[in-house]
């Protein structure tokens, strides 16, 4: 590993100090001449046809420019997932719909002078419904009596099972090995079935849109997304409109999450505008966000899996039932992570079977969410590992140690699944979760708590927990990135990223890759990134891709940049350019020792002799999808009372590879910890028996805050990825895998009572120490 002057090194955020005092620019900031505000009118049923829909009296209202509905609107199905194309998510949702499956499907939308005129407008809409029978339990979705959501018409863009008329959203099987010989070797069967629920990305700023004309009558659309690329073709393929008359922009943004790698509010800004052309605006509401964005898939697991007395598994058997909810959104993609970002961890494991199947129901709608299937998975997977150690009496860590996959090794998974390149399936090239293990357990003070059930105060008992997991980096084989660059007289570079920051300091990494390169600081690089008239293509932020994909894009381009700057900086030393060498401004030759400084070099490029501009653009995609790994720890005292979890401590060790900026490393990992302590603690939709939420706000849907923060510690432990830029691999998702698993092992650590379903609240707790005989 070579000596880093950038990388490694915990530059301050370039855009830092515009964030803190308010100069950055989010949707709603941006001026506009005039436009018009949207208001949207929601379904009030869960499952119901529209017979009649009557405008007449909002049309009438003083201020109403335009009300849209499916009578008027394309009616040309699509998926608004932010995907690669074509997407692996069914085609089957319309702008506009005469069939409601959820309440708080889209019924009309009200363009008007002022949103206060929208939204009364809006409630003077006449519809007439027929009530359909709903359908909100997932288990019987596919029972031949269920009413069906989608018609024959909704389709899959790729060659996958989709079965609407059964209400199958997507189906994943893989298996190798022999199931039914391995429970035979088996001294020991578990069978288990777990439930982690629903839950919303509780990204501060909403979702926002806004769309007006150019100079030049070309549709220019902002808005808060992690995908301006694939929002303009979903935008464009939607509503007819050519791809080269759409500009994309995506200005700062208050957290994703996942959430906003939807495309659901383009589409309706850019059709008020091109029909009215004039400026239009929409910004969702807290509640709004709750029940018409998108969630976490509730997912049902049942896990079961036999084990030699020694603890050896010898088979695992994972049967996930994901609830999609009303549209199809993600249901494939996320149903398949919690396969196969999961099950190579016990990579020798040699007899597996895992079968997932994403459902259909009259409830909200699922979409990409921070783990992305693996954090619902690895709830029954590390509760179950846990499980498997105590029975057979071993040392879960060094059950860990042993059991998990190796730097050198492979997984049968990455086979079947096809990951790997030239019919080899994925060789783990770094791994530096024993490290991970052994650093966390002496933070969390391990042995020295574990199986000891202290009594900390009357009634209430500490435990430890531990959960293991890895996630990958970029889709391998789909996801692609690029970059350009451009020199500037004063040694400054133009640095365009179609990577899209969502405040995960992703401009600052690329800089600091940039800057590596070419023997400079990253304050000389002026980034710009997620604009489609500007930037060139890159998938956008999800899938853990952005640093491993695209800045592995922007180290190439940087490449490039450098080998123009020695030519001419060898043209004006007169000397060979293999000796030349960037570094601290200049380029210096390794032999004479003469040098030239890099604005120099640009002057001569510009006005001088031979000239030319320096820049240029790269790409980059991969066959890999190198996992990082963690290990998680938790603390916990539990009331054996009321149920009450009090969360003591929560550690987090986790290999990233080379971490390129170790302060925004330790960022990610401990926002992802945060948002999933809240998801394992208290985080959980609330329905009546209509299918319709009752608790669509921060009063009632409780998030984590700082207030409510355990002690943290999180420790990054270095390795080296050959395959990623400079031995980087990702870090934004992982470290939400391990709170709701880690907390489980801890509860049960403390009470000998394991609660199968999440969040941990203090009720389900004390009703499970009630069921086993705990509590009275």
């Amino acid at each position: 590993m070579d000596e880093f002057k950038t990388i490694g090194k915990s530059v301050e955020k370039i855009d830092s100090i515009s964030l803190a005092t308010g100069e950055e620019k989010y949707v709603d900031d941006f001026p506009l001449d005039n436009p018009l505000h949207l208001a949207l009118l929601y379904s009030p049923h869960a499952h119901a046809g529209i017979v009649r829909i009557d405008t007449t009296e909002a049309e009438s209202m003083e201020g109403v420019v335009s009300i849209l509905h499916h009578g008027n609107t394309p009616d040309k199905l699509h998926t608004t997932a932010g995907q690669g194309f074509p997407e692996p998510s069914p085609y089957d949702s319309r702008i506009f719909d005469k069939k409601m499956r959820f309440v708080g499907d889209r019924v009309a939308l009200v363009a008007a002078e002022t949103i206060e005129i929208a939204r009364e407008a809006a409630k003077k809409i006449e519809v007439e419904y027929k009530l359909l029978e709903p359908l909100f339990d997932s288990e019987r979705a596919m029972d031949a009596d269920a009413p069906r959501l989608h018609g024959d018409d909704a389709f899959a863009p790729i060659p996958v099972k989709y079965d609407p008329a059964h209400n199958l959203a997507a189906e994943v099987e893989m298996s190798f090995g022999d199931l039914e010989a391995g429970f035979r070797e088996a001294d020991l069967i578990f069978d288990n079935t777990f439930y982690t629920p629903y839950a919303s990305h509780c990204a501060i700023e909403p979702h926002a849109a806004f769309a007006r004309f150019d100079e030049r009558g070309r549709l220019v659309i902002y808005t808060a997304t992690q995908v301006p690329f694939h929002a303009r073709r979903i935008v464009g393929r939607t509503l007819d409109i050519p791809i080269g008359q759409i500009r994309v922009v995506k200005p700062r943004i208050g957290g994703g999450f996942g959430g906003k790698q939807e495309v659901f509010l383009e589409q309706l800004v850019a059709l008020v505008t091109w029909r009215t052309k004039r400026p239009s605006k929409i910004i969702l509401s807290r509640e709004e966000v709750f029940a018409n964005a998108r969630t976490r898939h509730p997912m049902r697991t049942r896990l079961k899996a036999g084990a030699k007395s020694d603890g050896e598994i010898t088979t695992i058997e994972l049967d996930c039932l994901m609830n999609t909810g009303a549209y199809g959104s993600h249901a494939l993609t996320v149903l398949s992570n919690a396969g196969a970002k999961v099950l190579p961890l016990l990579n020798k494991v040699k007899n597996v079977h895992f079968i997932g199947r994403s459902v259909y129901t009259n409830l909200p709608i699922g979409g990409a969410y921070r783990g992305y299937g693996a954090t619902q998975s690895y709830s029954a997977y590390n509760q179950t590992i846990d499980m498997v150690a105590r029975a057979a009496g071993v040392d879960l860590l060094e059950f860990f140690k042993k059991w998990t996959i190796k730097k050198g090794e492979t997984s049968e998974v990455f086979r079947v699944l096809g990951e790997g390149k030239e019919g080899v399936a994925q060789i783990i090239h770094s791994c530096k979760l024993d490290e991970c293990i052994d650093r966390g357990a002496e933070a969390i003070d391990w042995y020295a708590k574990r199986g000891r059930r202290i009594e900390v105060a009357p009634n209430i008992v500490k435990g430890v927990g531990v959960a293991c997991s890895m996630q990958g980096s970029g889709i391998p084989k789909v996801d692609m990135g690029a970059a350009s660059m451009k020199m500037n007289e004063d040694g400054s570079f133009n640095l365009y990223i179609g990577a899209t920051d969502i405040g995960t300091g992703s401009d600052t990494i690329m800089a600091q890759i940039a800057a590596e390169v070419l023997g400079i600081t990253p304050d000389r690089f002026i980034v710009l990134s997620s604009d489609t008239d500007l930037t060139p293509f890159d998938v956008g932020a999800y899938a853990s891709s952005t640093t491993y994909i695209s800045g592995q894009a922007v180290r190439k381009c940087a490449m490039k940049v450098a080998e123009q700057i020695k030519e001419v900086a060898a043209e004006m030393l007169d000397l060979p350019i293999e000796g030349l060498f960037l570094d601290n401004g200049r380029v210096i030759d390794d032999v004479s020792r003469k040098a030239v400084t890099l604005d120099d070099v640009c002057y001569y490029a510009f006005y001088t002799s031979n000239q030319r501009q320096i820049a240029a653009g790269a790409s980059h995609f991969a066959t890999e999808s190198p996992p990082p790994f963690i290990a998680q720890f938790a603390e916990v005292n539990v009331d054996i009372r009321t149920g009450r979890v009090e969360l003591i401590k929560f550690v987090s060790a986790v290999d990233c590879g080379q971490p390129l900026n170790p302060r925004l490393a330790e960022g990610q990992v401990e926002g992802a910890v945060v948002n999933g302590l809240s998801y394992a603690l208290w985080e959980e939709y609330i329905y009546d028996k209509n299918g319709r939420m009752t608790n669509p706000s921060f009063w009632d849907y409780k998030i984590y805050t700082a207030a409510d923060l355990p002690e943290m510690a999180t420790i990054i432990v270095g390795s080296y990825e050959e395959t990623g830029p400079f031995g980087a691999k990702s870090i934004g998702e992982i470290a939400i895998n391990g709170p709701i698993p880690a907390i489980g092992n801890a509860i049960f650590d403390a009470t000998g009572v394991r609660v199968f379903e999440a969040p941990y609240t203090s009720e389900r707790v004390w009703r499970r120490l009630k069921e086993e005989g705990v509590t009275d």
